[in-house]
């Protein structure tokens, strides 16, 4: 999803980055596993400064940026002061900026600085009892909906308390996509039409 909506940003106002927290960014666009330092290098370093954390990026798609995750593991990071400092930095960039933490819970100092939150997230009662365990609320949820799921978009919303402002149907397209990556070049019309107003 976050690569979604990093390829619309980049397309409706001609630039993005997209910060890869997770490291499965590169995998998902089909691109060569970046072997230069990431953010989480930048994170554990004690003197790179801003220019340098820019300089991390390679072009992943047309407009769009990709930092990527790098070598240095993020849970040995989580009381850095970085992160609030890269939070406050990304807050402020002119870029539109979407961050893929997968399901790692980046540091509040980080997070408290995010204009908005997403929570993605399928319609189960075992992934929404995890989802309220976080003690983390989202500004949004995008609920990716499966065949046979008893739960609503309303019931998502209820139990996370927070509302649905993006809802998708499991669509094979984008697995083929994926897997012949080709998410970059021929996003599916599914994901483009869902995520259109979020990048908007």
């Amino acid at each position: 999803m976050s690569c979604a909506l990093a390829l619309l940003s980049a397309a409706a106002h001609g630039s993005s980055w997209l910060i890869d927290l997770a490291g499965d960014v590169p995998a998902a666009l089909g691109l060569v596993e970046p072997a230069g330092p990431g953010v989480h290098d930048w994170i554990g370093s004690a003197t790179a400064g801003l220019p340098a954390f820019e300089a991390l990026g390679v072009p992943a798609a047309e407009g769009m940026v990709l930092i990527p995750k790098g070598a240095a593991s993020p849970h040995a990071l989580v009381d850095s002061a970085r992160w609030a400092e890269l939070g406050q930095y990304l807050a402020a960039c002119p870029t539109r900026v979407v961050v893929d933490a997968g399901s790692w819970l980046p540091p509040p100092q980080f997070l408290a600085a995010a204009q908005h939150q997403l929570l993605v997230i399928r319609p189960c009662y075992l992934a929404l009892r995890r989802a309220a365990a976080s003690m983390v609320v989202p500004t949004g949820v995008v609920v990716v909906h499966e065949p046979g799921r008893a739960l609503r978009a309303q019931d998502v919303a209820y139990a996370v308390q927070a509302p649905v402002v993006a809802e998708i149907s499991t669509d094979p397209a984008v697995a083929r996509a994926v897997d012949a990556g080709l998410l970059a070049s021929r996003l599916p019309r599914s994901l483009a039409v869902a995520l259109s107003d979020l990048a908007a």
